[in-house]
């Protein structure tokens, strides 16, 4: 028998929400910011506005806690519009996931809070040069000094990068080239300002100019022991 989904009062806003977005203003400024490749700052506070952006932080960090499927209808209607504003706005989630997942109480309040509180971005930093979708050939070190770790290394095709707040990167804290990757790698969150991050050159594309790839070299970059995740 066929199976028919019905929406949730609350589901049909939020969609009905993201199509007028979408077919109102995104759409009719897309072109633009594709030709001229100009990171869509007024959309991403818009959607801020709207509650279209960072749809995964729970409430107890003041966000609305939405699931996966909620996230999507939102997502497939801002799609519509361009897929380029959709990508920069749906990296937030990737960015915060780690901290949602696997933060203390004490780092998600301090990071998935302050994106409640103004329009913001933050990135995720695991692509490197040699390693992509091969997570266990990353490059990127950190090496623990007393309360501290000193990451060494260059990440590449960063979204949102040098537009973020904060980067959850992960990079290898064991030497042994023969670890586990689960017991190879930490996560940590760092700030965009933190002393030894360094934000390359913007990559040019052939599509979906809107995009911010970048690369991020964090270069003796210092991480209190408290910001690993």
């Amino acid at each position: 028998m066929p199976c028919f989904l019905e929406l949730t009062e609350e589901q049909k806003e939020f969609q009905a929400t993201a199509r007028k977005f979408a077919r109102e203003e995104i759409l009719p400024v897309a072109a633009h910011y594709d030709r001229t490749g100009e990171y869509p700052v007024p959309l991403i506070k818009r959607a801020w506005e709207l509650g279209l952006i960072n749809s995964h932080i729970p409430e107890s960090c003041g966000g609305l806690g939405l699931g996966s499927f909620d996230a999507c209808l939102i997502t497939e209607e801002l799609a519509y519009g361009c897929t380029g504003v959709q990508t920069a706005i749906e990296a937030n989630s990737l960015g915060q996931m780690p901290v949602i997942i696997a933060g203390n109480e004490q780092q998600q309040k301090k990071y998935l809070g302050r994106m409640t509180e103004e329009p913001m971005m933050c990135a995720y930093c695991v692509t490197e040069p040699g390693a992509g979708s091969d997570v266990a050939g990353l490059k990127t070190k950190a090496e623990k000094k007393g309360d501290e770790y000193i990451i060494n290394g260059q990440k590449m095709w960063i979204t949102n990068g040098g537009k973020a707040n904060w980067y959850f990167l992960l990079a290898r804290t064991n030497p042994d080239p023969k670890a586990p990757a689960n017991k190879a790698f930490t996560g940590f969150i760092v700030e965009a300002d933190s002393p030894g991050v360094q934000v390359g050159r913007k990559v040019e594309m052939i599509c979906i100019r809107i995009l911010i790839l970048v690369p991020v070299i964090s270069n003796l970059l210092i991480c209190h022991k408290g910001n690993h995740i």
